[in-house]
């Protein structure tokens, strides 16, 4: 794996500036981060994060329509939100490098939130809302099984809010405080990617940053989840074509031992047709249709999950049961050297081919300073090649366990 460079500096006003110079590329990447994920949401007023996301495209006085300027430059842009944080990234020619920086800074603290542009994006979100979680089958899924693994912690609602009813409320008081708050210099992480010299790169972040004042900001206190020490199920019956089960677990924090272990256990049982899952449960016994398993990759305690789609006769309990037998497999008789170095294979050739992306380099440049070490970049690679069978077992071992499961039977209504 390559060591990617970079330098960094804060402002005066807390905006942290990360610099890494790529000179193969004839772009420059701007990737701004703000520290506001839908985890740090008012359990009454969910899906902000989300919906802000929307909003910061709604453009400022001086820059009506936000997208005009970086394609008048030949540039594109885009954004995304997750549980833990908001990105927004824009790609340009690297002689129009200067565009983005004032674009950028220009809306972080100009923007034009009036009731037009909150209607209109309420709008455009309430509709995100019902084509993918309310209308579709299994749309709502990630709700009823948030709603089962997490009791506490604001998990347990999915990005796109608790409930479409905080939404349709919220009001132009609400968002424009919550844009005070969280869209400010001090919560936020600026990196520049590409080619563009260190020199200058410092330079235009303090000439169109500098001058945005500090802000008191204070993140939100967010209440730990407790270790979970008994089964929850939960019976959820839908029009759907076919019954499905689906597991969850707790799962170590982004930082902490185990992790990695759970990251590359998800691949040995449902990666691709070698993985155990697909031969046993798939293709052997004919159980399942298809049947995965994928961790989060939350920040806090995160969530291992099995989803299965069953076979029209399949009973549940029986797909249920096989699930559980390959969990105990492992447990007991453990893993080969050759699944784990395998899966590890795929692993680092994923991570070589993701960091010759000028993009997600920038993305990660960003996303491992919030975790409070950018230098992860470059360590990452290190911690998955530390994985052994025994480390996996022992995680196995650890969380995936009946006691510590919630399960959701998410069954078809013809089922009744």
């Amino acid at each position: 794996m390559s060591h990617i460079q970079f330098e960094k500096r804060i402002l005066k006003n807390g905006l942290t500036v990360i610099h890494h110079l790529d000179t193969n590329t004839p772009f420059v990447v701007v990737n701004t981060l703000y520290k506001i994920g839908s985890k740090h949401e008012h359990p009454t007023k969910t899906g902000f994060a989300h919906l802000f996301e929307h909003l910061m495209f709604e453009g400022t006085d001086d820059v009506p329509y936000f997208d005009g300027p970086l394609q008048e430059s030949g540039g594109e842009n885009n954004a995304f939100t997750n549980n833990d944080y908001t990105n927004y990234y824009d790609i340009v020619p690297d002689i129009n490098a200067e565009i983005p920086f004032w674009l950028e800074a220009d809306r972080m603290v100009n923007l034009n939130i009036n009731s037009s542009s909150l209607k209109l994006q309420k709008k455009v979100v309430i509709e995100e809302f019902k084509e993918n979680y309310i209308n579709p089958p299994y749309g709502d899924i990630q709700h009823l099984l948030r709603n089962m693994v997490y009791q506490k912690h604001p998990y347990q609602w999915p990005t796109i809010g608790k409930n479409i009813l905080d939404i349709q409320n919220a009001t132009l008081k609400d968002v424009k405080a919550f844009y005070q708050h969280n869209y400010v210099p001090d919560n936020c992480i600026l990196v520049i990617a590409g080619n563009i010299q260190q020199k200058i790169t410092f330079e235009w972040a303090e000439k169109w940053f500098g001058h945005i004042p500090k802000s008191s900001f204070v993140e939100r206190e967010i209440d730990s989840e407790p270790t979970q020490t008994a089964a929850r199920e939960y019976t959820h019956y839908a029009d759907v074509p076919q019954s499905m089960i689906i597991i969850g677990f707790q799962m170590p924090r982004r930082l902490e031992i185990g992790y990695f272990e759970a990251d590359l256990l998800t691949d040995i049982l449902s990666s691709g047709q070698s993985s155990r899952f697909h031969q046993k449960l798939v293709k052997e016994r004919k159980l399942f249709s298809e049947i995965d398993a994928y961790i989060t990759g939350s920040i806090d305690t995160g969530m291992f999950v099995i989803e299965g789609r069953l076979h029209e006769s399949i009973d549940i309990k029986v797909a249920e049961e096989a699930i559980w037998h390959e969990i105990f497999k492992l447990q007991n008789e453990g893993i080969s050297e050759m699944e784990i170095e395998k899966v590890k294979n795929q692993m680092m050739t994923y991570m070589k081919f993701s960091d010759a992306s000028l993009l997600n380099k920038a993305i990660n440049l960003a996303y491992f300073e919030m975790l409070g070490n950018v230098n992860l970049i470059n360590e990452e690679a290190n911690e998955y090649e530390k994985i052994t069978a025994d480390s996996t077992q022992s995680f196995c071992k650890k969380y995936l366990n009946p006691q510590q499961s919630s399960t959701l039977y998410y069954l078809s209504s013809t089922c009744k």
